[in-house]
């Protein structure tokens, strides 16, 4: 993923509708293509690396890495490192992320209808 520049148009837009509709922030925040995902298997409890990985098993490590801190960045999710050998990371989503569950599940409905039509 690039950074974009900060005085861009695109960023200058993407300020300026997260401050008017917080629907296109929320979009913004749990838009990526896999963020949606990787959260809809977090919902059910804490899961390691390589069990999302298992759940996603077409995303790189990169990508999956970087989507990952991007949840954690947002405050969605929760990194926690045991001190085990191996060592081991837990992924679980905060409160705030756990609030995801029933929109999760709207999108859920949602998606099957339209899926029909």
């Amino acid at each position: 993923m690039t950074k974009r520049k900060e005085a861009s148009t695109n960023n200058e837009n993407k300020k300026y509708l997260d401050g008017k509709c917080p629907e296109v922030y929320a979009s913004n925040i749990i838009g990526g293509q896999w963020t949606l995902a990787i959260c809809c298997y977090l919902i059910n409890g804490k899961l390691r690396f390589s069990e999302i990985k298992e759940y996603l098993p077409k995303i790189t490590d990169r990508m999956l890495t970087l989507e990952l801190r991007k949840l954690e960045e947002n405050g969605l999710v929760k990194r926690t490192i045991i001190a085990d050998v191996p060592t081991r990371v837990e992924y679980e989503l905060t409160p705030i992320g756990q609030e995801l569950d029933p929109i999760i599940k709207e999108l859920g409905i949602w998606g099957e209808k339209h899926k029909k039509m």
